[in-house]
């Protein structure tokens, strides 16, 4: 048993903790950070928190589920840095709908490969950016390297590289936004997560890493108003503010079930990982995925009756990375593990 081996105990905790260290990295919808963490003698668990999905916006928990996603392959990051080899199951209990997947390991160990290295320092160093880029083109071969680095999640990504579906994928943002900015329920709820300069929260959106004034690109990819006109966030860009949109990408999967959602959300995390790892920043929009019309325009329209779950702009930016307490505002491990 367990409970008479205290050696064997204490190696365990101290894998559970140190992975789990990692996975509160990972990102989630508006910093909501919809997930718990339980573990047993070889595993981990990863439970969706139902009380942080967001109500309006997310009714049928498809973000959340991203959310628990992108934390799932995070445990996987981490359990490889220290040479473990993770085995995942999704949903692996019928008896508890909260339990997302387990993770698991034996004994067997493997030292991490250099790339599994970079993706695990990239887990807390990474953040999103909100804004344009630069016109400096990403690094060769590195788009296709993302599209298989989706599929190996079971996801796809695909490139809006044609100018007229670039610009018609902007516009659906844009009317995403304005959506979202007329609903009086949805902005409340977004307000919820917006975390004033004073407080000590350690969820939610800080001022820090968004701009007072909402940045635009040329097509405009318009990011979430955050501020408001309240004045709040970081302060306004310098005149060479980049503005080119990046490269814009749609990850899809052929499904739409939680368990696509799932796999969404690690695949999000693992392009994530490695773009940061070459240098590349991503900007997330979400507004219109969030609208049932609008969602199937881009379904029909640009992913070829794929289902859209995430937009992702990819770029290289000079402006000032975040700062490291704006990066790291999650909440304590010892809050999510049961």
């Amino acid at each position: 048993m367990v409970g008479s081996l205290p050696g064997r105990e204490t190696v365990v905790m101290d894998i559970v903790q140190f992975a789990v260290d990692a996975a509160v990295h990972a990102p989630s919808v508006q910093n909501t950070q919809p997930w718990r963490f339980g573990h047993g003698d070889r595993d981990i668990d990863v439970y969706a928190d139902a009380g942080r999905r967001l109500q309006v916006a997310d009714p049928h928990g498809r973000e959340m589920m991203i959310s628990c996603g992108a934390a799932v392959f995070t445990l996987r990051v981490a359990l490889r840095y220290r040479g473990w080899l993770p085995r995942t199951r999704l949903f692996p209990d019928p008896a508890q709908p909260a339990l997302v997947a387990r993770v698991s390991w034996d004994d067997d160990r493997i030292d991490a490969a250099g790339y599994e290295r970079e993706m695990f320092a990239a887990v807390t160093a990474r953040h999103t950016h909100r804004g344009g880029f630069g016109a400096i083109p990403l690094p060769t071969g590195m788009l296709a390297d993302l599209r298989a680095e989706a599929v190996r999640e079971g996801a796809m990504l695909r490139l809006v590289a044609d100018d007229i579906q670039r610009g018609t994928l902007a516009a659906v943002v844009q009317a995403g936004e304005q959506v979202l900015r007329l609903d009086s329920a949805r902005a409340a709820e977004q307000a919820e997560w917006v975390v004033p300069p004073d407080s000590t929260r350690r969820d939610g959106i800080l001022p820090a890493t968004y701009p007072a004034k909402p940045a635009h690109t040329e097509p405009d990819f318009p990011g979430r108003d955050f501020a408001c006109g309240r004045g709040w966030g970081s302060g306004a860009p310098p005149a060479s503010y980049e503005r080119f949109p990046g490269v814009v990408c749609l990850l899809a999967t052929s499904a739409n079930e939680p368990a696509d959602w799932v796999a969404a959300g690690q695949a999000l995390q693992r392009v994530l990982l490695r773009a940061a790892t070459c240098g590349v920043a991503a900007a997330l929009h979400s507004q219109p995925l969030e609208v049932p019309q609008l969602r199937d325009f881009i379904r029909v329209q640009l992913t070829a009756r794929a289902h859209p779950q995430m937009i992702i702009r990819l770029g290289v930016t000079a402006q000032a990375a975040t700062s490291a307490a704006a990066i790291s505002l999650r909440r304590p491990t010892g809050d999510v593990l049961l």
